[in-house]
């Protein structure tokens, strides 16, 4: 066996006890945010380790955040493990039931998963969330995270693993692969006979491979090309200060916007009042020939500047001539995650909302909203961007299956 495959029987063995483990598992999650807390300075210091690996070579300051671990980080962690204990076990809860004519009583039932496998980029944050997460919903999880972060991720899951042994539960309910290289990626996207599930959590690049190549079910989540639309009756102010946020607060996610339309008939007046903002954080902006004979500091866009998830401190700008208009280029160009229009008009909003066919849908307010926690679902494990088997932010509720038990007295057909 490979090293993985041995760690795909220990999962298998894991999720066994996990399936009913019950209170066990909420006892897991409260040691693990303990021990968060409790071992902060060899996670600041294990993370100092990523990012100066990371700075000699050369990484931008947008995915450096990603990286970065603080001690308001890390009880953000802690604290995002105990919101997630603290919600109700997602396993054993019955969808519904019925008695058919012949007796039998039917139930569907939510189960795990059963063991999960996740693949991602610079956030050791995703170490502490997706294990959480997988736990509390039953499941084994094996967690595959990027070189960058991979001192960072380690020291992260040696303490959950720790927390998982400390409430009578087995350490293989959580592991990490520490082989960084291509070619554990490809292994776990082949590994049917382990993996229940696989989700990729980072860039287009990495999502699109997994998709691609992957033998296992796979969750598509993360590629955010997010739009905001500023309709002819919008707020100035209110679209300048969403903008702002909806960009600058934390660029290099996916929930961050990459392109803003505006209304022909108000972009004279608004547009220099957003780009005022965002010069604030020198934010580059690529626009069409109608914007930038507005914004005099813009370079031209190009056809690619559409369609790209920039996670940096650029956007794309567009006038357009109509709601329908904006929303033919959102269709058009979107990723599927959030969207959102500012505007007074209640019509607008309406059909901004029903047309716009995204996991998301804002009206006057950031994207940055589209946050497991955010949205009161607790921790996340992605932000799913197709339709089956989730959408949108996926909880607890959205990593579990379910099965039938059907109850009889003897009855045959």
């Amino acid at each position: 066996m490979t090293e993985l495959q041995k760690m795909g029987a220990a999962a298998k063995a894991a999720a066994a006890v996990l399936r009913t483990a019950g209170e066990k598992k909420r006892a897991a999650l409260l040691e693990a945010a303990k021990a968060l807390r409790g071992e902060q300075t060899a996670l600041l210091r294990a993370n100092e380790e990523d990012l100066a690996a990371a700075r000699a070579t050369g990484m931008k300051d947008a995915m450096l955040d990603r990286l970065t671990l603080t001690p308001a980080r890390i009880e953000a962690m802690a604290q995002g493990v105990e919101d997630v204990a603290a919600q109700r076990d997602p396993v054993g809860r019955v969808l519904s039931g019925e008695t058919r004519p012949n007796g039998l009583k039917i139930e569907k039932i939510t189960v795990p998963m059963g063991v999960i496998g996740i693949i991602f980029e610079a956030r050791p944050n995703v170490t502490s969330d997706a294990a959480a997460l997988c736990l509390m919903a039953g499941s084994a999880v094996i967690l595959r995270g990027g070189k960058e972060a991979i001192h960072s991720n380690t020291a992260i899951a040696e303490l959950l693993r720790g927390a998982c042994e400390r409430a009578g539960l087995p350490r293989d309910c959580v592991q990490l692969v520490r082989d960084t290289s291509r070619a554990s990626s490809v292994e776990m996207m082949g590994m049917t006979g382990y993996l229940d599930l696989l989700i990729p959590r980072g860039g287009a690049g990495l999502i699109r491979t997994v998709v691609e190549n992957a033998k296992v079910p796979v969750i598509e989540t993360g590629v955010g090309n997010c739009h905001v639309y500023v309709d002819e009756s919008a707020d100035i102010d209110m679209a300048a200060e969403i903008i702002f946020n909806a960009k600058t607060s934390r660029p290099s996610v996916c929930n961050a916007i990459e392109t803003i339309l505006v209304h022909g008939k108000i972009a004279e007046k608004a547009l220099p009042v957003i780009a005022a903002r965002l010069a604030e954080k020198h934010v580059e902006l690529r626009a069409d020939e109608r914007a930038r004979a507005l914004l005099p500091n813009a370079v031209p866009a190009e056809e690619a500047d559409w369609e790209t998830e920039f996670l940096d401190y650029i956007l794309a700008v567009r006038v357009v001539d109509s709601l329908d208009d904006a929303i033919d280029h959102i269709a058009r160009y979107s990723s599927g995650h959030s969207e959102c229009i500012v505007t007074r008009d209640l019509r607008a909003a309406e059909a901004f909302t029903a047309r716009v066919d995204s996991a998301a849908v804002y009206v006057n307010a950031s994207t940055r909203f589209t946050d497991g926690g955010e949205l009161g679902l607790g921790a996340e494990i992605g932000i799913s961007t197709q339709k089956l088997h989730a959408r949108g932010p996926m909880g607890l509720n959205e990593i579990v299956s379910y099965k039938y038990v059907i109850r009889g007295d003897g009855q045959i057909r």
